[in-house]
């Protein structure tokens, strides 16, 4: 054979090696773990998962043809959470989402796997990656809130409910440690709201109930509900006393305000899952999770429930529900 032939050939051969790797590696089924901190029978979890497996189609992932989807779910319970961690990344996943701040510090503890994270408020200050434009190592993600909304939450309270002299946060310190962030904002616009803000901290049902009762008490007061799984799992109580104790509240997330919240302003969590099967894909196809910059939400929706302002005796002005992404009638 002659040299320039031979070198031909060769390059020919080259250049197919990678296509032929690729073609492999999308052939072989690949195992994606999902472990949430919500119950499976929790109709916005199974929004979430359904918008997620959506796009991951969309992608040309396909459940049981080059895909296979492992779920595990640990609502309100920390043993339990750690439990299931453990046992997903025992299954060796090509890759694991997780769905929360508790949820990826769970399997952090565990062995290093890829991670596209979701839901995770404060990923830099909570020690989960150095700086959001290169994260390195095996994580990335997507964040959920900068922590100025707070005012912005303030600020909706205010226009919506402008007898409220007195604001509680509530969270769970557990598993909301950067609860504080969202503080300082609020603690800086009160002032100008004539608003005194105070801080809620919640672990369980008791104290839910115990702090919103004592809040409850004297007049005038708001609720301002922060981001958090452990509010997330318990929002049909929170509602429920808040619309006993007829106190106005503002929420992170739309399903607050569809299962009876007075008004959420928040991130578009569905549009969150999607973009996240958008780094599924690229990982799965040889990206590096740390190469991914982690991002922040893109999309945000403000929703008012008209129904519970009517039942509160609230007027919501005009110029609110002009700016609303969707009123609840």
């Amino acid at each position: 054979m002659k040299r320039r032939e031979f070198i031909t050939l060769l390059g020919g051969a080259a250049a197919a090696w990678p296509l032929a790797a690729r073609a492999q590696q999308s052939n072989r089924l690949r195992l994606v773990g999902v472990l949430l901190a919500m119950a499976p029978s929790d109709p916005e979890a199974q929004l979430r998962v359904k918008a997620f497996e959506a796009a991951l189609r969309e992608l040309g992932w396909t459940e049981g043809r080059n895909l296979r989807l492992e779920y595990r779910w640990a609502p309100g319970d920390a043993s339990l959470l750690r439990g299931q961690a453990t046992e997903l990344v025992g299954l060796a996943p090509d890759l694991i989402l997780a769905t929360s701040t508790p949820v990826l510090a769970a399997l952090r503890q565990e062995n290093p796997l890829p991670i596209v994270f979701v839901q995770v408020t404060d990923p830099v200050g909570d020690g989960f990656v150095p700086n959001l434009a290169r994260p390195g190592g095996f994580l990335t993600g997507f964040t959920s809130f900068e922590f100025t909304i707070g005012s912005k939450w303030l600020e909706a309270l205010k226009h919506v409910a402008p007898k409220v002299r007195r604001v509680a946060l509530m969270f769970n310190p557990d598993t909301a440690p950067f609860a504080r962030k969202f503080w300082q904002p609020v603690e800086d616009a009160a002032p100008s709201f004539d608003v005194e803000p105070i801080q809620a901290p919640v672990r369980d049902v008791g104290e839910i109930e115990h702090a919103i009762e004592a809040f409850a008490r004297d007049a005038n007061g708001g609720l301002m509900v922060l981001p958090d799984v452990s509010t997330t799992n318990h929002r049909n109580l929170i509602i429920a006393l808040a619309a006993r104790h007829r106190l106005p509240a503002v929420y992170p997330y739309r399903h607050f305000a569809a299962s009876g919240g007075l008004m959420s302003y928040g991130s578009d969590l569905a549009d969150v899952y999607r973009r996240a099967a958008s780094y599924v894909d690229r990982i799965l196809k040889g990206a590096v999770p740390g190469d991914l910059p982690v991002q922040a939400p893109a999309k945000f929706e403000f929703v008012i429930n008209l129904r519970t302002a009517n039942a509160l005796g609230l007027t919501v002005p005009p110029r609110v529900l002009g700016r609303a992404d969707e009123v609840i009638e």
